[in-house]
């Protein structure tokens, strides 16, 4: 009776925790609907949506194999452990980590999305997003969070510990991130975002208040992204939800400070710092995670205004300097705030960070270019010039994101 209610609380406890970072799509999608333009609106809610799906399949069939060499391909009965003979845990467990897990490898093509958001093919796009949940992104999963190539025990050998990534700064952020970069370099600016001599040209976002739901759906979802990445509610702790939280408010304020006010700023500050604190969350003391969030939320408005305005990288959404840079802080910063000199609670090297995250940004940054520009070679990632001047809704979809009004004017 006891295990029967600990195995349903469990279960219970982590479905919870799948439906969050699942909802965290709807975050992705209005935060990217509210930084474009309006003719490239019903595109980006499209695309995360059926990224979802296509993230879904590929990680069903082979990317959660490749990451833990589990498939499911087998009896509903012994699948959900109702046989005596079943290697997978009673009550369906395995299947709602198996949902868990997956709404994370689904992050990778959100956050890429945003990226390259604007003059990107669609079916392109869906066919990275095949290859990166179903390959590259569970190799680096399996490694970190798996036993794959047995690389955490290579790591404790060299360095007395495990790189640590609890809620995955690096394995999902800080790949998401480094995945983006090469297919935003090799689109190419918008048109119109650059003078012929270089000087940028601003593009304001469309909507304010749905880059801000968006941010707070994110936000609110981060929570079971955080907490439940525990995987057992006997496991939870009450230290990485206060974290979470310190982090978020300290790359708010930050982004305020340092970004003049601008909202733009202010709302992806929050989800800089969250960002941030994933890898540590489980072991840093709040103080620390204050630290790390505030330090984020000014690693991502220095960088995206460089990205934007220096080095003429149209990086839409701002994902590299968010996901990829703030992420790689992360990684790192969970080997300095995790010592017990600062609070924490130890048990962490910080070269085994410093390592395991340029291990992550390697695959990352490597297999980007690789994938999109094989891509770019053979079938052509970015719209032509006359569908990315009517925008992508009417391009790809045929229909704006208010028909209504739009047919009243003609």
């Amino acid at each position: 009776m006891v295990d029967t209610l600990k195995t349903g609380t469990d279960v219970f406890f982590i479905l919870i925790g799948a439906i969050l970072v699942f909802a965290m799509h709807a975050g992705f999608a209005f935060l990217e609907v509210g930084s474009v333009r309006k003719k490239n609106q019903v595109n980006a809610l499209v695309k995360i949506i059926v990224d979802f799906a296509i993230s879904t399949i590929v990680y069903f069939f082979v990317g959660y194999y490749i990451a833990y060499g589990i498939n499911f391909l087998g009896s509903a009965a012994n699948i959900s452990g109702m046989t005596e003979s079943s290697l997978f845990a009673p009550a369906g467990y395995d299947l709602v980590k198996f949902f868990f897990l997956m709404t994370f490898a689904a992050a990778i093509p959100a956050i890429i999305s945003g990226g390259i958001a604007e003059r990107s093919r669609f079916v392109p796009q869906l066919i990275a997003t095949a290859f990166i949940v179903g390959l590259i992104y569970p190799l680096y999963e399996g490694m970190i969070w798996g036993s794959l190539f047995n690389f955490q025990d290579l790591m404790t050998d060299i360095f007395g510990h495990p790189f640590h990534d609890f809620a995955g700064s690096i394995v999902v952020h800080a790949m998401g991130g480094w995945l983006a970069l090469g297919a935003v370099i090799l689109l190419g600016a918008r048109i119109g975002r650059y003078r012929k001599d270089g000087t940028p040209l601003g593009i304001p976002p469309s909507n304010i208040p749905f880059l801000a739901l968006g941010s707070w759906i994110l936000c609110i979802g981060w929570f079971g992204f955080n907490v439940m990445s525990a995987q057992s509610a006997s496991s939870a702790s009450g230290l990485v939800a206060l974290n979470s939280l310190m982090a978020m408010v300290g790359g708010i304020l930050t982004a305020l400070m340092v970004g003049h006010k601008d909202p733009g700023f202010v709302h992806n500050g929050a989800l800089a710092g969250l960002v941030a604190v994933c890898a540590g969350s489980d072991i840093m003391h709040p103080l620390g995670a204050l630290t790390v969030g505030g330090v984020a939320g000014v690693i991502f408005v220095k960088t995206f205004t460089l990205c934007s305005n220096k080095w003429r990288i149209d990086d839409v959404l701002g994902v590299w300097p968010l996901h990829g840079l703030c992420g790689v802080w992360g990684g790192v910063a969970a080997g300095i705030f995790g010592q017990e000199l600062f609070w924490g609670l130890g048990g962490v090297s910080l070269p085994a960070q410093i390592v395991g995250s340029l291990v992550g940004i390697a695959i990352a940054a490597i297999s980007g270019f690789i994938i999109f520009g094989f891509l770019k070679k053979t079938i052509g990632i970015r719209l032509t010039p006359e569908n990315e001047y009517i925008g992508a809704d009417l391009a790809i979809h045929k229909i704006s994101a208010t028909p209504e009004e739009d047919f009243g004017r003609r």
